[in-house]
């Protein structure tokens, strides 16, 4: 094993703490905010205010989930699951150019490349929760 290997499994644990964090906090903000969640829902797609309650409901309870060892492999699988789903409202914000009215500055109106640098962010995201799928190694 290498040393970069190593230090890559030493940063494994902190790292689920943030990324439980990150989602318990987006989630909470789906209930604070839902109004700038709902414009990036594809117009396709039903109940739109239900939509972003039920993804809010999701990344806080799959966020702590994945802090907690006994549950981290199934909610770091949810992530996934829960990442795919969402993927469309990513596309859907690229592809139309949706102007996120009452968001701050940078966020209500990215750049182009901010519409579409969040596509492979969301690969990233995904790698990132795959990343504790698989089962712990038993002692």
């Amino acid at each position: 094993m290498s040393t970069s290997t190593i230090g890559v499994g030493r940063a494994k644990t902190p790292l689920v703490y943030l990324m439980g964090t990150a989602y318990v906090i987006a989630g909470v903000l789906h209930f604070l905010v839902p109004e700038l969640y709902v414009q990036i829902v594809p117009p396709q797609l039903p109940w739109p205010t239900g939509l972003v309650y039920l993804s809010g409901v999701a990344e806080i309870a799959l966020g702590i989930g994945v802090m907690v060892p006994r549950t981290r492999r199934i909610a770091a699988w949810g992530l996934v699951a829960l990442l795919l789903a969402v993927f469309p409202a990513n596309v859907y914000m690229a592809m139309s150019g949706v102007v996120i009215q009452g968001a701050p500055g940078p966020i209500a109106d990215p750049s182009t490349l901010g519409r579409w640098g969040r596509l492979p962010l969301q690969v990233v995201l995904i790698a990132w929760a795959w990343w504790y799928t698989p089962p712990e190694p038993t002692a």
